[in-house]
């Protein structure tokens, strides 16, 4: 018997974590104007709950502010409502709020999903769950939108928490012997982020799973050489650890053995709730 396709997604939904995406009743909508994109962003960050009129003028115009902001937040107010239809954007007394499910705007459905994980720990239902929130991002969130708000504040803090859940899942995965599955996306990242040590001591740990020591050894030598350009410091007491287990040839600890796996205080297993560090995002 033939499996039933998926019904069509019905309600707006509205994809961030890569280039801005918009449907409704699973019809692309395109957004023609960038303050228009910017509008629906922030919007759609707090679907459901209203957005104060001085965060929507500030994410539109963080430089120079229309003489009647307000006005001008209206005129665009309505013509989202036109292409999106009129019962999605209703004004409230002092903001905008946006009439959606939170679980139609990605975002905000992968920390969900993370929430759950976290409630899971331990269980073997938290790696299917990691990865299912994993596997909604696409790129760079905000791709396409412009504003700085988004990219300050709300991109590092999203990326904070894909990098966390992303070293969370590998450390599952080495548990499982399964280090060679981990090594090509940690490779990507590291390139990406070459100064978030936790990911570094990771990529090395999975290429020694594998016998690959003087590849983990030519890592350690880019990555180091990136931290003492950028930041003026030799790498942490962790990697260097590692390096010295390389060349002496023992078998590196698994990571989480260490009090901390980073820099900036970070411990392997949490998923950044409440953390932003901008170290960059995927995708980039």
């Amino acid at each position: 018997m033939r499996e039933q396709p998926a019904p069509a997604p019905h309600g707006l939904t509205v994809g961030v974590l890569g280039v801005l995406e918009v449907a409704v009743d699973g019809r692309p909508v395109p957004l023609t104007t960038g303050r228009l994109r910017t509008l629906l962003a922030v919007l759609a960050m707090s679907a459901s709950a209203p957005v104060s009129m001085k965060l929507l003028t500030e994410a539109l115009w963080p430089d120079a502010q229309p003489r009647n902001s307000r006005r001008s937040l209206q005129i665009y107010a309505a013509r989202l409502r036109e292409t999106l239809g009129r019962e999605r954007i209703e004004t409230r007394q002092d903001g905008l709020l946006l009439h959606a499910d939170p679980d139609g705007v990605d975002a905000l459905r992968f920390e969900r999903i993370l929430a759950q994980a976290a409630a899971e720990r331990g269980s073997p239902r938290e790696r299917p769950l990691i990865q299912q929130a994993l596997a909604l991002w696409r790129g760079q969130p905000f791709d396409g939108v412009s504003s700085r708000w988004l990219e300050e504040v709300q991109a590092p803090r999203l990326t904070e928490r894909y990098l966390t859940a992303l070293e969370r899942r590998t450390d599952l995965d080495l548990l499982a012997g399964r280090a060679a599955d981990t090594v090509p996306e940690l490779s990507e990242q590291v390139v990406r982020h070459p100064l978030r040590e936790s990911l570094a001591l990771r990529l090395l740990v999975a290429l020694d799973r594998c016998g690959r020591q003087a590849e983990a050894l030519r890592w350690y030598a880019r990555i180091r050489a990136v931290i003492t350009r950028e930041l003026g410091v030799e790498p942490n007491r962790e990697l260097r650890r590692a390096h010295a287990d390389l060349l002496a040839g023992r078998p590196l600890d698994p990571p989480g053995t260490a009090p901390a796996q980073g820099r900036w205080g970070h411990r392997p297993g949490e998923y950044g709730l409440n953390r932003s560090n901008g170290f960059g995002r995927p995708g980039r």
